[in-house]
């Protein structure tokens, strides 16, 4: 009996121990994570490689390995963050960019202009 009261009351004060994680409303980095004192630290260092594509190796339990290759797809684009914040979904960042073709003075030399626009594809 003496063992299981014993564990019992480990659990008991470990429980009592853990704090709830503190619900942060903001997205800016607390104060505690302070980097400015870190040598060769640049923002953005890899952000155009990223894009261009990048590989993950993913080494499992039992030994063997796993390469994947990201890149983005054909026709993809990535928005910046600010821009994200106007335009979050496909259909808005479509719907815009029609708004601006709209706009743009039909009197084009062809080679500039395509032929045929594709279809649209609603979202």
């Amino acid at each position: 009996m003496g063992f299981y009261n014993d564990i019992h009351t480990e659990r008991e004060h470990m429980n009592k121990e853990i704090s709830k994680p503190t619900k942060i409303e903001d997205d800016e980095i607390r104060a505690e994570y302070d980097f400015s004192h870190m040598a060769g630290g640049v923002r953005g260092k890899y952000y155009q490689a990223y894009r261009a594509g990048h590989t993950v190796k993913i080494e499992r339990l039992d030994g063997t390995t796993t390469i994947q290759y990201f890149t983005l797809e054909d026709g993809a684009v990535m928005l910046d963050p600010d821009v994200r914040l106007y335009f979050p979904d496909a259909a808005t960042v479509n719907q815009a960019l029609r708004s601006l073709i709209a706009l743009i003075p039909q009197k084009q030399s062809k080679a500039k202009r395509p032929k045929k626009l594709p279809p649209r594809v609603m979202a």
